[in-house]
This record gives C-alpha cells, structure tokens and sequence, in this order.
C-alpha cells in the first residue's frame, strides 16, 4: 500500500474510534463496581484482624537483638 492510502485508511480508522461511542449498560458497570466494592470490604476485613508483620515476628523473633 502506498503512503498515500496507508495515511487515508489510517485517518479513516482514527476518525470511526474518535465518533463511536456503544451503548453503555449501566446496570452491569453498577454491578461491577459493587462486586469490587464487596471484594475489597472482604479482604480490608481479613487484614485487620492481623499485624501486617505478624507474620515475620516468629521467623525473626529476637534474634535481631544478638546482632548488636
């Protein structure tokens, strides 16, 4: 193709993404974003009960101290 079409196509391809625009379903984004929304919830909730370090206390105990 010369450079001629290939800027034309290119040009044509540009210009139908810029003006398209699809139907938006609103009802399935809400559920979306709620179920993300609920996911986050369950694992914020899961954290919170835990030190986020507990979990190295018992591999590094008091070792960190006999360094010194």
């Amino acid at each position: 193709m010369g450079r001629g079409r290939q800027k034309a196509k290119a040009t044509r391809q540009a210009r139908e993404i810029k003006y398209f625009s699809p139907q938006t379903d609103y009802s399935a984004l809400e559920r979306e974003l709620s179920a993300a929304k609920d996911r986050r919830a369950e694992r914020d909730d899961v954290h919170s009960n835990e030190d986020e370090y507990s979990g190295y206390a018992d591999e590094y105990g008091d070792d960190s101290t006999e360094d010194r």
